[in-house]
C-alpha cells in the first residue's frame, strides 16, 4: 500500500467534515511525502483545499451539496494543531451570542499562539496574539461575553443585549462566572455579579 494510500485509509478512518492538515501524518510519513499525498488526494476529489496546510475530508448533502465546516471550527482545530489558546473576539464574538446577525467576514481571535491570517473562501481567520490576562476566563461564555461587551461598548449596550447576554451566562458554572468578573471592566463585572446575586438568591 502506498503512503498516498493508507494516508487516504486513515483519514476515511474519521468523520466526514473534518479539518485534515499535514501536521496529522508528517511525524509517521514525513513532511515530503505528506504534502505530495495530500496533493495528490486533492486533485482526486478526495480532499477539499480550504487554504495552504489546511483541507477538508468534505460532507456531502443531496440538496446544499458540499457542507463546509464554521470559521470557528476551523480556528480551534489550528489552534489545537498549534497548542495555542484562543477566544472570539470583536464582530465574531457578537455574532456567535447573537447580539449580531451580521456575519464577519474577518473573524478576529485573541490568541497566545503565532499571529497570522488566513483566507478561507471569500472569509478571513485572523489570530491576534494578546496578553494572558485576556484568555484567563475559565468560563467559554463568560469569556464570550466579555469580548462582545468590550466591543460593544458601555454606552451601547440596550436592555435587549443584556437580557440575551444573562440567558447564555446562566448556561456558566458560577464559580466560573466569579472568577471571570474579576478579569472584566467593571461595569462588565457589575453585570455579573448582578448574576450571580440571583444564583444565591
Amino acid at each position: 500500500m502506498s503512503i498516498r494510500e493508507k494516508i487516504k485509509e486513515e483519514i476515511e478512518a474519521g468523520r466526514r467534515g473534518r479539518i485534515v492538515m499535514p501536521s496529522d501524518f508528517e511525524t509517521k510519513y514525513g513532511v515530503e511525502n505528506t504534502k505530495k499525498s495530500l496533493l495528490r488526494l486533492t486533485n482526486d476529489g478526495f480532499l477539499e483545499r480550504l487554504a495552504r496546510g489546511i483541507y477538508l475530508y468534505p460532507e456531502h448533502d443531496e440538496l446544499l451539496g458540499m457542507l463546509y465546516p464554521d470559521i470557528e471550527t476551523i480556528a480551534e482545530q489550528i489552534a489545537a494543531r498549534d497548542n495555542a489558546r484562543i477566544i472570539p473576539t470583536g464582530a465574531q464574538a457578537l455574532n456567535l451570542l447573537g447580539l449580531s446577525t451580521q456575519v464577519p467576514l474577518n473573524a478576529v481571535f485573541l490568541t497566545d499562539g503565532s499571529p497570522r491570517k488566513i483566507e478561507i473562501g471569500n472569509r478571513t481567520i485572523k489570530f491576534r496574539k494578546t496578553s494572558p490576562k485576556n484568555l484567563a476566563a475559565k468560563g467559554k461564555f463568560s469569556g464570550l461575553v466579555i469580548q462582545a461587551l468590550k466591543e460593544l461598548g458601555k454606552d451601547q449596550v440596550t436592555l435587549e443585549d443584556v437580557a440575551i447576554i444573562k440567558e447564555y451566562l446562566k448556561k456558566e458554572e458560577p464559580e466560573h462566572l466569579y472568577h471571570d468578573m474579576k478579569l472584566a471592566p467593571s461595569w462588565i463585572a457589575h453585570l455579573f455579579g448582578d448574576l450571580l446575586a440571583y444564583y444565591y438568591e
